[in-house]
This record gives C-alpha cells, structure tokens and sequence, in this order.
C-alpha cells in the first residue's frame, strides 16, 4: 500500500467538499449543496487556522473503485492554548472512503495530521467520535489518545486527547 498525503490547496476544495458531503451522507447527516461547501472549503482553506490534509492511494484498481481524487482527509481548526504560549489542535474530520479501509490509510492520514498540527506549533490535539464508530475509536486508542466518555440521550460519545511530542 502506498498512500501520499499533502496539504490541501484552494484548487483542492471541490474534492474535499465531495469528500466531505460522502462522509456526511455515510451517517444520514445533512450537508450543504456542493458549491456551497466548496466555496466554504476554500476559503477556510486560506485561514491559518485551519489544515486540511488530503490523501491519494496507488493501490490500482482498488482506488479507482473509491473515484478519482483524493481517497481520504483530515480537517483540523487550530486555537491559542489557555495553559501555554502554544497552539491547542481539533481534529473536525478524518475520513477515508469505505473502498480503502482496514488498510492503513487512516492511520497514515492521522499520524500526518498530527505532524501537521505539530509543526505549525501545536502542542495538544482533541477530537470526538461515538461509540457507534468502531474503528474510528480503535484507531485513536493505537495512536495513544487518551479516552473519555460522555453519554447522551441516544448514544454514547467519546471525546478523545494526546499530548503532541514537545520539541
């Protein structure tokens, strides 16, 4: 398996909002109509305060059955610290389409976000999931994210943290 990821361009934000509304639509959640959230992607695209990374696979014939286009994204949106002179991370969205999981992209697309995070001088990351996400929240707990629950009416949720390498 070869997957590349890369910082997300202005020219990417069609294929993230695609991504993005696939994701959406996987969960019967609403989303906003493509052009909408394309011109939503790329103008948080040219905010310093939001990373998006995109990923592509070389698996063949595999990766031509999930589209064309970047296979997988995370969306981050970064925050000064309270605690520190540092910059806090939270991971809004990490998806990889259905076609390429359980092998690894996921993992290769999160442990680059945290680089990503890291290098613009984050030093914390947080996100949420629902235990309905079952690889979702296995992959956090190998990646070393510490887990905290929080229940609701109807589901349980996660909320999920880790301490990004100091330098």
């Amino acid at each position: 398996m070869g997957t590349t990821t890369r910082l997300a361009t202005a020219a990417d934000a069609a294929d993230v909002a695609r991504l993005l509304r696939d994701f959406n639509a996987e969960y019967d959640d609403p989303a906003p109509p493509q052009e909408w959230l394309a011109a939503r992607v790329g103008a948080l695209l040219a905010d310093d305060t939001v990373v998006v990374l995109a990923t592509a696979t070389d698996e063949g014939g595999d990766a031509g059955e999930a589209g064309d286009g970047p296979h997988g994204l995370a969306l981050l949106r970064l925050r000064p610290s309270l605690w520190e002179d540092a910059l806090e991370a939270y991971l809004a969205e990490l998806y990889v389409v259905p076609a390429l999981r359980g092998r690894g992209h996921g993992r290769v697309l999160l442990r680059a976000a945290m680089d990503a995070v890291h290098a613009r001088g984050a030093t914390y990351l947080d996100l949420t999931t629902t235990n309905t996400d079952e690889a979702a929240v296995a992959l956090y707990e190998s990646v070393g994210f510490d887990r905290h629950e929080r229940r609701g009416p109807d589901v349980e949720s996660y909320y999920f943290e880790i301490d990004l390498p100091a330098d």
